[in-house]
């Protein structure tokens, strides 16, 4: 096995345990290996750092963990390094699911205003991250998971001319979505989505052997009228009966549109608003059992975040030890996808080595819902351009490409509040409406 060091920035995150304890579980596939957690907040690096090592040294792994706040000290002579982090926090998470709201559009952190500003503030802060890899670690394997996944990577592929892989569990877990809420055993399934991420669709779907599709429209078709039907369960199993083909959750926003407006409007508190009620606790929790003996973390005190980021592992493992192993990445097309640019950044299964990671031959999109696709794709391209080096009108004519925003005059209008509200985390030139 291969001992690398890998640069975490956002190493202090309340999703950093699910990375750190990863690596640990996969101790032989590492050892020997560092790890540096890169963050701007001390308090929460410590805490992260102690617990990290703690699980190391009950887990008897050969694995170095340290910490900083110099992100170039922290990256120099990294071989991978993983970017997850939020930029603005929650609080802008915040202004990105109410500001929508207000004009009427759907408010969320990947999709719509909500996602366009999110990339927006992502990209602008990635910008100096990637001149310090090129300083003092060139050739590090870049895995993002900051969101939009699949925008920061465009900006980056398309103008910072370096490899990056975004990574998302999306294609693992939309199709166990479906099955659960059709009642299917999801541990039966076979499935392989492609399309952009939070973007994708099956192109191939069997059900423990059979035609998986199949299976949930007889369920539609008998359970359509329930009303003990969650909203979630009715969509997935609606749009999947409806095209023929398992989607990424988040086609909900585009399918079921204004219902979704009114629920919005009608909760009490936003996504941004509940997860920063459980925060809290969370910290404590990682406190707790960073001063403990054996560290023991509680899925139920962890915000679902124990869940999320280990495919980062796998691939960095995949990456480190030259497996050559498929799994679902964020790249250039290169024809993968039949009918997209060869340059677009697409969720295809990938190949993953120690070369980084090659998209396989999928097929296209099906046609039914590849206009869709295709619009979102142009949107990622445009505000790609515009968030690297565009400005403030670019920028509005991004927006205005979304499918979610369904006019010049409410595009302006919102994009002069959103910009305004998130004035300290964009460059004056997205900011600052030009001279006429």
């Amino acid at each position: 096995m291969t001992a690398i060091k890998i640069a975490y920035i956002g190493g202090g995150s309340t999703r950093a345990p699910a990375v750190t304890r990863g690596i640990i579980e996969r101790a032989k596939a590492f050892a020997g290996s560092q790890v540096v957690l890169i963050d701007l907040d001390e308090a929460h690096l410590d805490i992260i750092l102690r617990l990290s090592r703690k699980m190391a040294q009950a887990a008897g792994a050969d694995i170095t963990f340290s910490a900083t706040t110099d992100r170039r000290a922290g990256l120099k002579d990294a071989d991978i390094v993983l970017s997850s982090f939020r930029p603005g926090g929650f609080e802008a998470r915040r202004q990105d699911e109410t500001i929508p709201l207000r004009h009427g559009l759907i408010g969320q952190e990947t999709q719509g205003p909500g996602g366009f500003f999110m990339a927006l503030r992502a990209i602008e802060a990635i910008k100096p991250m990637l001149d310090d890899m090129d300083e003092v670690c060139p050739n590090a394997v870049l895995l993002n998971y900051t969101n939009p996944v699949n925008i920061v990577a465009q900006a980056i592929a398309s103008h910072a001319k370096r490899q990056v892989i975004s990574l998302c569990e999306g294609p693992i877990i939309f199709p166990r979505e479906v099955a659960e809420a059709a009642g299917l055993d999801p541990e039966k399934l076979d499935v392989t989505m492609v399309g952009l991420n939070h973007g994708s669709w099956s192109v191939h779907h069997d059900h423990d052997g059979e035609d998986f599709v199949e299976k949930v429209r007889a369920v539609w078709d008998k359970r359509k009228g329930d009303a003990d039907l969650s909203p979630q369960s009715r969509r997935l199993m609606h749009m999947t009966a409806t095209f023929g083909s398992v989607p990424a959750q988040y086609f909900k926003y585009y399918y079921f549109r204004d219902e979704i407006v009114e629920e919005l409007k009608a909760a009490n508190t936003t996504r941004a608003d509940d997860i920063l009620a459980d925060v809290p606790d969370q910290w404590a929790h990682y406190a707790e059992q960073a001063d403990a003996d054996v560290p023991r973390l509680d899925p139920k005190r962890c915000r679902g975040g124990m869940d999320l980021l280990e495919i980062a592992v796998d691939v960095m493992d995949a990456i480190a030890n030259d497996k050559s192993e498929v799994w679902p990445v964020n790249v250039p097309n290169k024809g993968a996808i039949a009918g997209l640019p060869d340059d677009l950044v697409v969720e295809v299964p990938g190949l993953v080595d120690k070369q980084g990671a090659r998209p396989i031959v999928s097929g296209a999109v099906p046609q039914n819902v590849a206009g869709l696709v295709a619009a979102l794709a142009n949107y990622q391209v445009l505000t790609a351009k515009a968030a690297w080096d565009g400005t403030r009108a670019d920028a509005v004519q991004a927006l205005m490409s979304n499918p979610l925003v369904p006019s010049l005059p409410v595009a302006e209008a919102l994009y002069d509040e959103m910009a305004e509200a998130h004035r300290d985390h964009l460059p004056a030139r997205l900011v600052e409406k030009e001279p006429r």
